[in-house]
């Protein structure tokens, strides 16, 4: 169990760091854009991303 959520951990750094390590621009620009969002727009993408993934989590398992 503890393998796989070091597996998941690491998997998740990898595709978080792409983003800025193939284009740092873009990624700045995308932080400057949600730091515009309101509270709820931003609390509500984190429901739909949590939502995503525990679909994702089901299907697979």
């Amino acid at each position: 169990m503890l393998d796989a959520f070091l597996l998941a951990l690491g998997l998740m750094l990898i595709l978080e760091g792409l983003m800025p390590m193939v284009s740092p621009w873009k990624w700045r620009r995308l932080f400057e854009q949600l730091l515009q969002l309101e509270d709820g727009q931003i609390r509500f993408f984190g429901m739909a991303m949590v939502i995503a993934g525990l679909l994702l989590f089901w299907f697979v398992s």
